[in-house]
Formats: structure tokens, C-alpha cells, sequence
């Protein structure tokens, strides 16, 4: 008996370049992280009271940032403290980033998408979420919200040994990250 080798067939999981196919997990988009950020400036007692928004509208502690450059004409100095942020993973992110849109009305606008698929948008006011009402002791705290997509398997870019860089292919591109999170969030992408 002869073996021949049968032909080889293009598999029909394969999904043309660009689009994720719901057969292969590996190219499916999902929320990395949410950062919060509230910058005000200098340190003090108007850093605590942003603190306390973020803690209060996270659930999570706030961790300090500080000035890397001098700055004479803001008065930010190398280490001095200037702002503070939380970094939200999982359900508190998903959690948090629905009434987030919810205070925006679930509009973002276009050019508030990166071409690595990340998502940015601001709230101007801590009391649009719902069931915060103003605080005269606290004022008006805004903030910026960052939404980080990235694929499975995009660890390899942070591991310890033998880290690389994720290939283009595997890169989260702007329409997925818009096909991803409309339809799960409910967002109007306006133009």
C-alpha cells in the first residue's frame, strides 16, 4: 500500500486578517485594566479631597503621583506630589466603567480611541455619577478615565524571561477595540 498525502484545506476557523473570529478566544478583545486619574496640581489638602473622591467612586485606595520635571512657571517640582490615580482590573473595572459611561451618557466620541485600541474620555464632574450629590467640604473633582484593551497572550510583552514585543497582527487596532466595547457597553461613538 502506497501513502499519499491527502491535500491540505485552508481550516475553516480561519478568520480573514484584521477581524476576530469567535472560533480562536486568542483573538478576542478584553479590558486589561481602567485607570483613574484626578490631577490637581500640587499636594495638601487638595490632594486628600481627591483622594477621597477616588476611594469613595472606586472602592479602591489611590496611589500618589509625582512630578517628574521641574516646572517653574506650575510650580512642579522633581517628587512632589501632583496628582492621584487608581488602576482598576476585572469586575470593579467593569463595574466602575459602566456608571462611568452612564455619567456621559454612554456617548464618546471619536477621536477618543487610539490606534492601539485604547480608549480614553474624561468626567467633569464627580457628582454626574449616579447617587453622588455635591460635597462643599470636598468641591469638584473631575477625571480621566483609561480603558487598556489588549488580546490574550499580549503578557509576553511583561514577563521577566524572554519578553518581547506583541506582533501587529495581535495588536488590539482601533475598529476591534470600537466592535468590542459598543455593543457590551452600550456606547454611542459619536463623530
Amino acid at each position: 500500500m502506497s501513502k499519499t498525502a491527502a491535500p491540505k484545506t485552508a481550516s475553516k476557523s480561519a478568520a480573514p486578517k484584521g477581524k476576530a473570529s469567535s472560533a480562536n478566544p486568542m483573538t478576542v478583545p478584553r479590558i486589561a485594566k481602567v485607570t483613574v486619574n484626578i490631577g490637581v496640581g500640587d499636594g495638601g489638602e487638595k490632594l486628600e479631597k481627591a483622594e477621597k473622591v477616588l476611594a469613595k467612586l472606586t472602592g479602591s485606595k489611590p496611589v500618589r503621583t509625582v512630578g517628574k520635571d521641574l516646572n517653574r512657571e506650575l510650580g512642579v517640582r522633581p517628587g512632589a506630589p501632583i496628582g492621584c490615580k487608581v488602576t482598576l482590573r476585572g469586575a470593579p473595572a467593569e463595574d466602575f466603567l459602566s456608571r462611568a459611561l452612564a455619567s456621559r451618557k454612554n456617548k464618546i466620541y471619536e477621536y477618543s480611541f487610539d490606534n492601539q485600541g485604547n480608549l480614553q474620555f474624561g468626567v467633569p464632574d464627580y457628582t454626574n455619577f449616579d447617587g453622588e450629590r455635591y460635597d462643599p467640604d470636598v468641591g469638584v473633582f473631575g477625571m480621566d478615565v483609561c480603558i487598556t484593551l489588549e488580546k490574550p497572550g499580549a503578557r509576553i510583552k511583561h514577563r521577566r524571561l524572554l519578553a518581547r514585543s506583541v506582533p501587529d497582527g495581535h495588536r488590539v487596532s482601533r475598529d476591534e477595540a470600537k466592535a468590542f466595547l459598543v455593543p457590551k457597553f452600550k456606547i454611542e461613538v459619536v463623530g
